[in-house]
């Protein structure tokens, strides 16, 4: 038997202003996406910006329904959109925001399970590594690539 650890390559700051302006401006659009959040029932507003390499900034909030799980996390928002709108054009980073109430979590919120499935899936179609910026309010968290956040993806190899 042997035994592997993975570990999560991550860099922290304490405030918006200690990242580059690239990446400040992505937040601030994560943070403003979160405000457009349709939430009526879980009151979980989550804001994402992915930044495209043609310079191009896409916006998406979760939007939820009665009919759960219909709704759509803010993640899937932006990527999906991104992939409608601009084919073929890889993300070179994404900025994730949310709160609850009218507050920003402190900590920083990571994407879920299926959403970091399909961020793995489009860091793999651009062939580079996309940046994923997570933001709290006292605290915001930079991971290099999208692998760190899924160590054991299911690949398209698989099917």
């Amino acid at each position: 038997m042997k035994q592997r650890a993975y570990t999560v390559r991550l860099f922290e700051y304490d405030q918006p202003e200690e990242l580059p302006e690239e990446q400040q401006k992505l937040v601030e659009r994560a943070i403003e996406a979160a405000k457009s959040a349709y939430a009526p029932y879980s009151g979980y507003h989550v804001g994402a910006a992915a930044l495209l390499d043609n310079g191009e900034t896409i916006s998406g909030s979760n939007q939820e329904n009665a009919a759960y799980p219909s709704g759509l996390c803010a993640e899937r928002v932006a990527i999906f959109y991104a992939g409608a709108r601009y084919p073929g054009i890889r993300v070179k980073s994404i900025a994730i925001a949310a709160m609850r109430e009218g507050t920003f979590q402190e900590e920083p919120v990571a994407p879920c399970g299926g959403c970091r499935q399909v961020l793995y899936e489009k860091e793999t179609q651009g062939k580079a590594p996309m940046e994923v910026i997570l933001y709290g309010s006292k605290k915001i968290q930079v991971i290099k690539q999208v692998a760190d956040l899924l160590p054991l993806p299911f690949k398209f190899e698989s099917l």
